[in-house]
């Protein structure tokens, strides 16, 4: 493997993730998949090690700013982390029994999890665009002031912490849309609740990854010294690059990619 080409495809998905808010988890564990061929076990895990940096960092400065709602990530935290550490217990589950290919099964769970993700901020944005005075039924809005909210809102945690678990997928994207659905939060308090979340996820994620002895620090390190670089220019070019073609091109891509990773197992 040439590791001195991943600093570089990593600094350009970095700019990617600052100028799209599309999660990197999408799309540098199909890189090191695809580009440089490391097992997806491996990519899984060092990616969501790899991704924990930028969402403490991003966390912190909206700690600092207080753009971001507590309660919120109190308890949408409380189930993700549970949730995620019980998607990595079923990977220890697996890797002991050795009844299935790992590395089948995760590339085929990555690739659905990709496409789901996808295709649902596809169909938000096409009806968006398209359909903007459209009134979609809004789903019920959960009051953390009652017990039925907050064990709805630890549900739903814990389910996309599982899934984040096993694939490294969504720490962002689909808690994002849960915090739009079910919370309305305002674009403010909605990024710094979405990145705070991902970083106390990713936390304990990490720490379970780290368990599996799957990360590979050869491959987290330069994603680091490329991707943190990336995000902060792409976050500086987000306010001149027109964002809906940029992310229905992207999104095109990751179809594809998703495609690909099923079609491979």
């Amino acid at each position: 493997m040439d590791y001195l080409l991943l600093p570089v495809f990593s600094f350009f998905i970095g700019i990617v993730v600052g100028l799209t808010g599309i999660g990197g988890a999408s799309l540098i564990t199909p890189m090191l998949i695809f580009v440089f061929q490391v097992p997806p076990s491996i990519a899984i895990s060092s990616d969501v090690v790899a991704a924990t940096l930028m969402k403490v960092v991003g966390g912190v400065k909206h700690w600092q700013q207080k753009t971001l709602d507590l309660e919120v990530v109190k308890w949408l935290a409380t189930g993700s982390v549970s949730g995620s550490l019980l998607g990595v217990g079923v990977l220890h589950q697996l890797r002991q029994s050795g009844e299935h290919n790992i590395d089948s099964l995760l590339l085929r769970l990555l690739g659905v999890m990709i496409l789901i993700v996808t295709l649902t901020a596809l169909v938000q944005m096409l009806l968006m665009t398209f359909f903007p005075k459209v009134n979609l039924p809004e789903l019920p809005k959960l009051n953390l002031k009652t017990n039925q909210g907050r064990f709805l809102t630890v549900l739903i945690g814990a389910i996309l912490g599982f899934c984040v678990g096993i694939t490294s997928v969504s720490s962002g994207s689909m808690f994002a849309l849960t915090l739009i659905a079910f919370f309305r939060l305002d674009a403010r308090k909605l990024v710094g609740t979405d990145i705070t979340q991902a970083a106390i996820l990713l936390i304990f994620t990490s720490l379970g990854h780290l368990t599996l002895g799957t990360v590979d620090w050869s491959l987290v390190i330069p994603i680091w010294i490329g991707s943190v670089p990336g995000v902060i220019i792409g976050a500086k070019l987000c306010e001149i690059t027109p964002q809906r073609p940029l992310r229905f091109i992207i999104y095109s891509i990751l179809m594809m990619v998703s495609w690909k990773l099923v079609a491979q197992a």
